[in-house]
């Protein structure tokens, strides 16, 4: 299948349990989310319904609609001088990756935050201070790399997870200019958000 049977949507509260089982893997099997607990459908609902509240949270779906990958934000940090910065996240399925859809995800996400006003978007991301590694790879950041992220700031052994210490690294993309007279970030409508989706 290629890219152009792949469609970008918003999510559904009725994706929660799809959406919980391609994050799943990524709680029981690696270090790339520091949960130790996979949230169950109900909790996706509860976490889709906070974040669409202020920001946009999109999936990648298969001419049958099933979801081969989903990307979201929240904030950067809480007070309002950080307002126009995000915090994203972007999980696939198994058997979606190496495909680029993360790259058809993170290119359409990008142009959401920007129509929104934001500027800065953050990817905090698990680094391993191994060689190798059983629970996370290099691939993160390679990705985030690869999408024009810089690597900004470097965490040692600050979080720990099957036994073992493991490193944060924070890496940034400006997507839009830092105007001296900024306008403040806004909440875009579903009908904006598939507008852009399909341009």
């Amino acid at each position: 299948m290629g890219k152009k049977n792949i469609l970008l949507r918003p999510v559904r509260e009725d994706d929660a349990k799809e959406l919980a089982a391609i994050y799943r893997p990524y709680v029981t099997d690696t270090a790339i989310t520091f949960e130790y607990e996979a949230p169950d459908a109900s909790e996706f609902v509860r976490r889709i319904r906070a974040v669409t509240k202020k920001y946009p949270w999109i999936c990648a779906v298969d001419e049958t609609d099933r979801i081969l990958g989903y990307m979201y934000s929240g904030a950067f940090k809480s007070r309002p001088a950080y307002d126009w910065g995000v915090e994203t996240s972007i999980y696939l399925a198994e058997d979606a990756r190496g495909r680029h859809i993360g790259t058809l995800l993170e290119s359409a996400y990008c142009r959401l935050l920007k129509a929104a006003g934001y500027t800065n978007v953050n990817a905090c991301i698990t680094f391993s201070p191994r060689e190798t590694d059983a629970y996370v790879t290099p691939a993160s950041p390679l990705f985030h790399e690869h999408l024009g992220y810089k690597r900004c700031a470097h965490f040692h052994e600050c979080g720990y997870k099957f036994g073992q210490w493991y490193d944060m690294i924070w890496m940034e993309k400006i997507i839009a200019p830092h105007e001296a007279s900024p306008r403040h970030p806004g909440v875009l409508s579903e009908d904006e958000i598939v507008r852009l989706l399909n341009q």
